[in-house]
This record gives C-alpha cells, sequence and structure tokens, in this order.
C-alpha cells in the first residue's frame, strides 16, 4: 500500500458529521486504510464568497493501492455521495477532499497535482499534517 495524506474540510451542515462520515466512507474503500486522523481545527474561510462559515479542517493519513487518479475518483464519489454540488471555486461545501501526498510522488495532470499545489500556503494544512506524519 501506499502511504497518502488527505486534507478535508467541511463548512456546510453538521460539520463534525460530515468529517466523521468522510473519514467512515474512505476507510471503507477497496484497499484503503485510514491509519490517523490529525485533531479537527476551525478556520477561517480562505477566499471564496464573503460572510461564509468557519471551516472545520482536518488531515489523514491513508495507505491505498489505488493510483492517485483513481483514489481521485474514489474521493469525488465519496463528497458526491454526502451532498457535495458543483459550485463557484472556494464556496460553501459539505466536504471537500484533497489529496494532500501521495508517496513521494509529483504529479501534474489537468485535473489533480501532487503534492497540493497550495497546501503550502495553508498553515491549518501544515499543522494538521504535521500531527500525523
Amino acid at each position: 500500500m501506499t502511504i497518502c495524506y488527505l486534507g478535508i474540510g467541511t463548512n456546510l451542515g453538521n460539520r463534525r458529521k460530515n468529517i466523521k462520515l468522510a473519514v467512515k466512507k474512505i476507510n471503507a474503500l477497496k484497499d484503503t486504510r485510514v491509519y490517523k486522523k490529525s485533531e479537527i481545527i476551525e478556520t477561517s474561510p480562505v477566499g471564496g464568497p464573503a460572510r461564509q462559515c468557519n471551516y472545520l479542517n482536518a488531515a489523514l493519513k491513508i495507505g491505498t493501492k489505488f493510483s492517485p487518479i483513481n483514489l481521485l475518483k474514489k474521493l469525488k464519489k465519496i463528497e458526491k455521495e454526502l451532498g457535495r454540488a458543483k459550485t463557484a471555486r472556494f464556496s460553501p461545501r459539505v466536504i471537500d477532499l484533497d489529496i494532500l501526498l501521495y508517496g513521494d510522488m509529483t504529479l501534474r495532470t489537468k485535473v489533480l497535482t501532487i503534492p497540493h499545489p497550495r497546501m503550502f500556503a495553508r498553515d491549518f494544512v501544515i499543522k494538521s499534517l504535521s500531527e500525523i506524519i
């Protein structure tokens, strides 16, 4: 299995429940296991429309046999199952699942960039990652 790190964020609905359900669904994926979850932290929105609710954010350490693109497809399916709809970039969302790191791979495609291109600019991502790495 390849060790990967994921970011989770939510600012709509029952935010703690959204994170709990996402972690449960990720752990239920075939050939994928959640090894560690960071503490959940509350953060102000970065970008997007004004007057959004604060986010709850966390990071996960997982092991998976999925390729990066297939893992992304599975994560997008989980987002949809939890009620995420296509909206403008940085808009409020029920759940946001991002691949931050995938083993020691670097990747740049139209749909996926690894390491995540904005993770180093977001203190909450670095704080959550440092807790579980």
